[in-house]
């Protein structure tokens, strides 16, 4: 049995006899994270953040794990410190495996992309409580402080935001902050529970968890690095050298575990693929390409980049996703369908680019009927009417200050 108070360097946790000041736990062995996930495998669900440092490498350093159990005590609620010597993460990830308790987090595709990369573990049950915000009427991405703002009526101490969470001690303000992610989460989580059975929108948020919940959604493939490149042009030697120097690049900053930027930036990129260097002294004229990529193994990758391009095969060659032609696009029902989104999001409560995007529409207005907006959940609440719209089946009319949907009569 463990218990709900544990001991740390021989001190037992809690609130202080002698000042009664609170102590903030800080696990720093594998038994005594073990110890706490065996408890949290008895709860309904645990609470997860994490802090990590990414500016100088591609992938995320782990520097901190939050972890609160149900309840309004934060004696439940621990900081897991992942570069204690010989702390392993095992006990966590068998607690992300146990489906009898779900896992709730703001935001949580960075955190998960660190666990999945580590160990290729996704917490499973899962809860994102901006996703639930988006459907449940906080808008588009609600960030964690407006949440803790309205529903717990609590302000957030962000003064420690912006600090290195490798560094060692932890100040007692980063800790206290870092706590407040997981704390407050609670009764966040418990809050949208309710909301989403009240207004039977639960399986929306499942259906938006899917892509979270997908292993492919973290593992960035070299050779699907180019989709990433804004470019104007679409003429097959220009998107051949992007497809390739994009793979080169992607492929170099994995292997080195520095940021993609570090070997040079995406407006360095279009500019190779289009003036196509063929030597380090071409390398030398280019004006965006950074000092240290015009030698060494950047330079020479990059001229072997732009030769594959070369002898790259029709049929290889990479075509960017297809845009709508903006000639088959029926303006005027593109106008019709924003005025029913707009409608629509007002009406539920729903930000309108969830429900669908610029895109969707101008596809819609265009004929194509391969959207987004018209599956799942969106199809429930604007995909149906916007299609009746689109066949000429539905009007719009003003009633008030209102906008309502009609069935026309033929």
């Amino acid at each position: 049995m463990v218990p709900r108070r544990a001991v740390q360097n021989g001190t037992r946790l809690g609130r202080n006899k002698r000042n009664k000041t609170k102590v903030m736990r800080t696990l720093t062995t594998t038994q005594e994270l073990a110890d706490f996930c065996t408890l949290a495998q008895s709860k309904d669900f645990v609470t997860v953040d994490t802090e990590f440092l990414r500016e100088r490498s591609y992938y995320s350093k782990l520097c901190l794990v939050q972890l609160a159990l149900p309840g309004t005590s934060n004696d439940e609620a621990v900081l897991v410190d992942p570069l204690a010597e010989g702390l392993s993460l095992a006990p966590l990830y068998a607690l992300f495996e146990d489906e009898s308790t779900v896992k709730v987090f703001h935001a949580a595709r960075q955190d998960i992309e660190i666990f999945c990369l580590d160990a290729g573990v996704i917490p499973k049950p899962l809860f994102d409580t901006q996703l639930a915000a988006m459907v449940c009427g906080f808008g588009e991405q609600v960030g964690y402080e407006t949440l803790v703002n309205k529903i717990t009526k609590k302000s957030l101490d962000k003064s420690s935001r912006f600090t290195d969470w490798s560094r060692r001690p932890l100040s007692e303000a980063q800790k206290k902050y870092a706590l407040a992610d997981v704390t407050h989460l609670r009764q966040i989580y418990e809050y949208f529970q309710k909301r989403l059975k009240e207004t039977g929108r639960a399986h929306w948020v499942q259906e938006e968890l899917a892509i979270l919940l997908k292993p492919d959604t973290y593992i960035v493939q070299p050779d699907e690095a180019w989709k990433r490149i804004k470019v104007r042009s679409h003429a097959a030697k220009f998107l051949a050298n992007v497809y390739t120097l994009a793979t080169f690049r992607e492929e170099h900053a994995q292997k080195m575990d520095i940021p993609r930027n570090r070997v040079f930036k995406d407006d360095a990129l279009v500019e190779l693929a289009s003036t196509r260097p063929q030597s380090i002294g071409d390398l030398g004229k280019s004006r965006m390409l950074l000092r240290d990529a015009r030698k060494g193994a950047i330079a020479e990758g990059i001229l072997k980049a732009i030769q594959t391009a070369a002898d790259l095969p029709k049929e290889q060659i990479p075509k960017p996703a297809p845009v709508t032609d903006r000639q088959t696009v029926n303006s005027a029902l593109a106008d019709l369908l924003r005025v029913m989104l707009k409608a629509v999001s007002e009406r539920t409560g729903v930000a309108a680019k969830l429900i669908a995007t610029s895109s969707d529409l101008d596809r819609l207005a265009s004929g194509d009927e391969e959207v987004n907006a018209l599956t799942g959940w969106r199809f429930e609440i604007f995909g149906r009417e916007a299609l009746r719209l689109c066949r000429g089946e539905t009007g719009l009319r003003v009633e008030g200050k209102k906008v309502v949907s009609f069935p026309i009569v033929k």
